[in-house]
């Protein structure tokens, strides 16, 4: 299986968008996924973030850039990083809807208990939301692009016919975005049962317009 951003998707793309991996990169991302979760958005700032990485906020400026640059670079590395555990969880599985239902089992939870995503969608929806949704660009493309590459090499894999999953793909991060921002909902999703039973129901049937 390729790395994150070597597949040619939106995922690769949206990935290279980041700014390079280095050493000081890697500090200052580390020093804004600290403050993130222990302050929150809100409460952040680009000085906050500077101090904790003990470097000057021009240097964040001209490393990452702007607060939301801070933001969107710290949620595309951890999607980044769990890409591929999701992969790992559903490549064995016989088929497209098997992987699709064991898929958004996978990263509901992940994405739940992840210590950054999931806290500030808990604290701070509200701020969260521009960050995955389609106007956020490269968070809601990556994950847009990854889902769609995974339903084609699925399309390709079981001789279906080749159309664009694209518009099947977004409705479904579409569909996952709204349960994380508002769990408030007449469908049961609290244990991966439900998920799975929910995604077999509702999300299966749409892979018929891919």
């Amino acid at each position: 299986m390729a790395p994150p951003g070597e597949d040619g998707t939106l995922l690769g793309r949206a990935l290279a968008e980041r700014p390079p991996s280095d050493a000081l990169n890697e500090q200052i991302l580390d020093a804004a996924r600290e403050q993130f979760m222990t302050f929150g958005l809100r409460r952040s700032t680009v000085d906050d973030v500077a101090k904790r990485a003990k470097v000057s906020r021009v240097t964040v400026y001209r490393r990452i850039g702007s607060k939301d640059s801070l933001v969107s670079a710290c949620l595309l590395r951890e999607y980044s990083r769990f890409v591929m555990d999701v992969d790992d969880a559903v490549a064995a599985l016989p088929t497209m809807e098997d992987r699709l239902v064991a898929g958004f089992v996978a990263v509901l939870k992940h994405i739940r208990e992840h210590p950054l995503v999931g806290g500030l969608l808990r604290l701070e929806p509200e701020i969260m939301l521009p960050f995955l949704t389609l106007e956020s660009g490269p968070a809601f493309l990556a994950m847009r692009g990854y889902l769609a590459d995974r339903l084609r090499r699925a399309q390709r894999a079981e001789g279906r016919p080749e159309t664009d999953p694209t518009p099947v793909a977004e409705l479904m991060v579409r569909i996952t975005v709204s349960f994380l921002l508002n769990p408030v909902s007449c469908f049961e999703l609290d244990d991966d049962e439900q998920v799975g039973a929910f995604a077999r129901r509702y999300l299966v049937p749409l892979l018929s317009a891919a």
